[in-house]
């Protein structure tokens, strides 16, 4: 985490106890933290910048923050969550993805929840960052009211595909205090899930997800496509259709 600030600050947030709330010299204790532990952790290959909107911060706070990422050996790869190219398009300047550029392999997941959200200049932003070579992804919250209608979600998806963003996650919505009025049932969110695969492309169904409470990890749901009967598997596909496949790798 290396910032505490968002250009907006969205209701469903699953940090509400943390974002908007630190200074900025609490924030740099933590990142000198974390610096001194991924230096000894070995087994970290990845590391996610994350907030709080780590796009808030200036051009040379965030070079800093990744050159010095870039200095410890074992890792690899690096990846930025933000919702600047929604929130705050302007914030992605040329400036920004020149520096950006530098620190390849670096990938970045934005977050949009609604088509509405694909605006000329969000889709700006994505071009920019794209064109300088950065792999998009997008997480979006299922939110009640808001995107849990199958087509509105489809047309999400697919709309993302168009500005070159891959939809990576969406992403149950966390047990927070004061959003029961956003939460869908897992049954739902599934109902969703089936009105994408095969009505959509491949690359526009992403994972559904669900976080695990006490930091357990996510888990991801799909529609129930299969059945096993002895050797015999029977899969269901997108339009509900039965059909049987038999497992020939236990066939003598």
């Amino acid at each position: 985490i290396v910032s505490s600030t968002c250009a907006t600050f969205c209701r469903f947030c699953m940090r509400k106890r943390y974002v908007g709330c630190c200074s900025t010299g609490q924030d740099r204790r933590f990142l000198r933290a974390a610096m001194a532990y991924l230096e000894g952790a070995f087994e970290v290959r990845d590391v996610i910048l994350s907030g709080g909107d780590p796009l808030l911060l200036s051009d040379d706070e965030l070079d800093e923050i990744l050159s010095n990422l870039r200095k410890i050996r074992h890792v690899e790869i690096l990846r930025i969550g933000t919702r600047v190219p929604v929130t705050l398009p302007e914030r992605i300047t040329p400036r920004l993805c020149r520096m950006l550029k530098k620190h390849h392999p670096l990938y970045v997941n934005t977050h949009f929840n609604h088509p509405r959200e694909i605006t000329a200049q969000s889709s700006r932003a994505c071009d920019r960052l794209a064109d300088a070579g950065i792999p998009l992804g997008n997480q979006t919250v299922l939110l009640k009211g808001v995107n849990d209608d199958p087509l509105v979600m489809r047309e999400l998806m697919q709309r993302l595909l168009a500005i070159r963003v891959r939809p990576y996650y969406i992403h149950h919505l966390d047990r927070v205090r004061g959003t029961a009025h956003f939460r869908t049932s897992l049954q739902e969110g599934l109902k969703v899930m089936e009105a994408l695969r095969g009505y959509a492309s491949g690359m526009a169904v992403p994972y559904y997800v669900v976080d695990l409470p006490g930091g357990k990890g996510k888990v991801p749901l799909l529609p129930d496509y299969v059945k096993r009967v002895g050797q015999t598997y029977c899969f269901r596909n997108y339009r509900g259709e039965e059909i049987a496949y038999q497992d020939m790798a236990s066939v003598p």
